[in-house]
Order: C-alpha cells, then sequence, then structure tokens
C-alpha cells in the first residue's frame, strides 16, 4: 500500500472513485451551501509534517513543521471527486484546511472526526466552512458506496512495519510501571491537584 498522500496513493484514490456517480450526495450537500449548489466546488488540504520524500517536486516547505509538506485539491464536478497534488499551491480552492499529517490520516480512517479535530484547533480553515462541510459529507458518501475500500487506501502500514516479525509466545510483565510522563498528549480531565 503506497503511503497516505503520496503520488501513487492519489492515483489509487482517483482509481477507486472512478466512474462513481456522487450527485445525488453533492445535490443534498449543496441545501447547506450556494457554492456547493453550484455542482462544483474544491477543497484543499495543506498536510505539514509528513513522512520524507512524500512531498511532490517544487513543493514549499512549511516553515512552521519539520517533515514533508504536502498539498492536495479535490475538485467535485458533475457528480464526480478528482483528486490532484498541487505542490506549488496554483489551484484555487473555495476552502483550505491546515492539518498535521497524523492528523489528516486519523481523519481518513476515521479515527479522528472532522469536527472534532476543528473544535480542538487541530484543523485551521481558510474559505467557505460550509465547503468543507460539504466536502465531507460527499467523502462519506464515497466511502458509503464503496465499502471500504476507500479505508484500506489508508492502511496501517503508513506507520507501522507489518513486516517485523511478532513473538507471540514473549512474556508479558503486567506488574512493569507505566510511564505516562513522555506522553506528549493530554486527553480527558486533568488529573485533581493539577
Amino acid at each position: 500500500m503506497p503511503p497516505y498522500l503520496s503520488p501513487e496513493w492519489v492515483q489509487a484514490f482517483n482509481d477507486a472513485l472512478a466512474g462513481l456517480d456522487l450527485s445525488d450526495a453533492v445535490a443534498a450537500a449543496g441545501a447547506a451551501s450556494l457554492t456547493v449548489a453550484q455542482g462544483t466546488f474544491r477543497v484543499a488540504q495543506v498536510v505539514t509534517g509528513g513522512p520524507e520524500g512524500l512531498a511532490a517536486p517544487g513543493a514549499a516547505a512549511s516553515p512552521d513543521s519539520d517533515g514533508a509538506t504536502v498539498r492536495t485539491v479535490l475538485t467535485v464536478e458533475g457528480g464526480r471527486l478528482t483528486l490532484v497534488e498541487d505542490p506549488t499551491g496554483t489551484i484555487a480552492a473555495n476552502v483550505t484546511m491546515v492539518l498535521t499529517y497524523d492528523d489528516a490520516l486519523a481523519i481518513a480512517r476515521g479515527s479522528l472526526h472532522p469536527a472534532d479535530a476543528l473544535a480542538a484547533g487541530r484543523v485551521r480553515v481558510r474559505g467557505e466552512l460550509s465547503v468543507l462541510v460539504a466536502g465531507q459529507a460527499v467523502l462519506n458518501a464515497a466511502s458509503a458506496a464503496l465499502g471500504r475500500t476507500l479505508t484500506d487506501l489508508t492502511d496501517l502500514t503508513d506507520l507501522t512495519d507489518l513486516d517485523a516479525p511478532i513473538d507471540l509466545d514473549a512474556p508479558i510483565d503486567l506488574d512493569a510501571p507505566i510511564d505516562l510522563t513522555e506522553s506528549s498528549e493530554h486527553s480527558g480531565p486533568a488529573p485533581p491537584g493539577e
């Protein structure tokens, strides 16, 4: 499986959506947006902190993040979806969202809801928010029509080495202390006294 948002992944995404007519989903999404109601819109995604080698030639480096920066544009036109790489930012979009590679991957896999990421400030949005919501609705319709096909494009091989041997007979020390101080992310309420 190619790495998420690599040129090969973008091609696999487009291949999976080829021939899929989402006109009904676009029409339903258009009820909340004048731009979407016209039937054609674009959502740009700028993903920072991606694996080295992921960015297309000519891509601008993001000064505020380590790793590759990738810009893709999802075009919805005539009930069809097409994703293209846009490393130089020349394709105009109705809305642009900026997020980290890890968050983009989590959203694509369904383990992070876009609204939660937005509410937590993990996604920055510039442009028509209603177009972003419509784009998500159309992608959800595509996922429903294709089953697991889109989710399978973003499987765990992007972040883990599935070829590494796993010793199922290795002992597990259930009494070993767990060090939570290494975590850079905190979720849930703060412990008492914090």
